[in-house]
């Protein structure tokens, strides 16, 4: 840090490596691996390595606690009893939840063949290094750092219980060498020793590496070759891994907790003010849990393409909850992303539940329920659109991350800086697709057996109607239409006075035939 407040803005950031802290590999690197015995049964091994060309030791802390809502007074999380963890034996933690219910970890001996101690504390914040204020319990949730670290055993709990505990595997290890620690929780009762996790874990080991058939089979073209089949193989894996328990309640936020400090009063003007309705405690596939650990509507959207091969009822099962009331707004926009639910995205939306509904089936035994589910609440979605983004009633559209949303030179989800409005090429096209992708579902419904559904034939000519004037509206704007065929660029148009705003801008982003095709 000091370093690089030296340096000045023509010379390189100064990064670790720059140090020498990795100087002869002298680093350990730790490896997890997770496998499942049962829906309530979780295995997990630890692969500790010594990099570096002398022997050397390193604390190895595998960490469970609960998430602190006590502290908070929080009623929504259903739990109003303080959680407990606790020693229950030698290899053996209890875990209890109000809601959850019994859980045990068991942890095996370390590679000298002795159980390892294990360390109790409060995930609980340190009030008193922070901000000087005291601590509610004298064990707070960086105990297991001062313990290790600074070496005082009064900061864990001697009473061996808490809400977050590990145990402390310390490991000497010679230049080069591995050593392993296995761990397993289950819900009741853990079930065999160190054995039989052992041999779980190999064989999903095997499964999943040296048989990549058995998980690839079903969904990957028999031509590809075994290079090919086991890059599927891994990004399937990390679409699965991709997975996470999203929580947010917006009321409560705005609100804020019981038993804490009165947010300020900013927050109840600040973002997502008008999402009080959107209530999510679900588990979600978002973007990216490593990078990007957020909900966002049109990743979510893209992602249950590929998932639909592999697990065809979750890939519906998101598709259709971002369409329930407790997400989809009273005015028919689907929620964007965490940090702005009102910004809009593209409304791809529509498309990945059609091809969703293709992919997971074939023709004649594919999910009409599913199908028709979506396409109602997917009407009042298009509906917003049409109400909210075709300022002028002209059927060109505007606003939000619809194109290249990353080099815009400002947002477009705000007003211009300099006054007026836009008309965008992409913006619009976005819209003449999501009409015939409606005009697609409608027409899949209005077949029902021997039965005819009229309303839903109403439904397909209104879309191709709709979608014709989009595409005159595109075609005829200004006279040459949004397209400029001598530059290749997508116009915008402002509706702003030169001085203000150009008449007639061109949108920073050049594409070549095909793609124009």
């Amino acid at each position: 840090m000091e370093e690089n407040r030296r340096r000045g803005p023509g010379e390189p950031e100064y990064e670790l490596a720059d140090t020498g802290i990795f100087a002869e590999n002298r680093y350990f690197s730790v490896v997890a691996e997770y496998a499942k015995a049962g829906s309530d049964d979780l295995l997990v091994r630890l692969t500790a390595r010594n990099h570096g060309p002398d022997a050397a030791v390193i604390h190895l802390l595998p960490t469970i606690w609960f998430r602190n809502t006590w502290t908070w007074g929080c009623v929504s999380e259903g739990c109003h009893a303080k959680p407990n963890i606790y020693r229950r034996s030698d290899s053996l933690l209890g875990i209890s939840h109000e809601t959850l219910g019994e859980y045990e970890l068991w942890f095996g001996p370390g590679p000298d063949g002795k159980q390892p101690p294990v360390l109790f504390t409060e995930n609980e914040t340190n009030l008193q290094r922070l901000y000087g204020v005291a601590n509610a319990s004298a064990f707070v949730k960086d105990g297991f750092h001062v313990f290790v670290v600074e070496g005082r055993a009064e900061a864990v709990n001697p009473e061996m219980r808490g809400t977050k505990a590990a145990p402390l595997y310390v490991l000497r290890l010679a230049s080069g060498e591995r050593q392993q620690v296995r761990l397993r929780l289950a819900g009741g009762k853990v079930t065999g020793d160190e054995s039989n996790v052992g041999l779980i874990l190999r064989k999903r080991c095997l499964n999943a590496s040296r048989r990549p058939m058995t998980f690839t089979k079903g969904f990957c073209r028999d031509h590809l070759t075994a290079e090919a089949r086991n890059v599927a193989r891994q990004a399937y894996a990390g679409l699965l891994w991709t997975k996470q328990f999203y929580h947010y309640i917006v009321r409560d936020w705005l609100d804020g907790d019981p038993d804490m400090p009165v947010p300020p009063a900013n927050r109840r003007h600040g973002r997502n003010t008008e999402w009080t309705h959107l209530h999510s405690r679900d588990i979600l596939s978002v973007p990216d849990k490593w990078e990007y650990p957020w909900f966002a509507a049109w990743d979510l959207a893209f992602h249950m393409l590929p998932f639909a091969r592999i697990d065809s009822h979750f890939a519906k099962e998101q598709l259709v909850l971002l369409l329930r009331e407790w997400y989809l707004h009273p005015n028919g926009q689907i929620p964007a992303y965490e940090f702005a639910f009102g910004d809009v995205n593209p409304p791809v939306h529509a498309w990945a539940v059609w091809r969703v509904y293709k992919i997971c089936a074939p023709a004649g035994a594919r999910d009409r329920d599913f199908l028709e589910r979506c396409f109602q609440k997917l009407v009042l979605n298009f509906t917003w659109w049409v109400n909210r983004k075709d300022s002028d009633g002209r059927n060109l559209f505007s606003g939000g991350f619809l194109g290249l949303d990353n080099i815009g030179v400002f947002d477009r989800s705000k007003p211009l800086p300099t006054g007026g409005s836009l008309q965008q090429a992409d913006g619009t096209a976005w819209m003449a697709f999501y009409c015939l992708t409606m005009m697609a579902m409608a027409m899949e419904l209005v077949h029902d057996g021997d039965r005819l559904r009229v309303a839903y034939g109403d439904m397909a000519s209104k879309f191709f109607e709709h979608f014709v004037q989009i595409c005159d509206a595109m075609n005829t704007l200004g006279g040459n239409g949004l397209w400029d065929e001598e530059d290749g660029l997508g116009r915008w148009e402002s509706s702003g006075t030169p001085e203000q705003f150009p008449e007639r801008t061109i949108v920073a982003c050049r594409t070549n035939k095909m793609e124009r095709n």
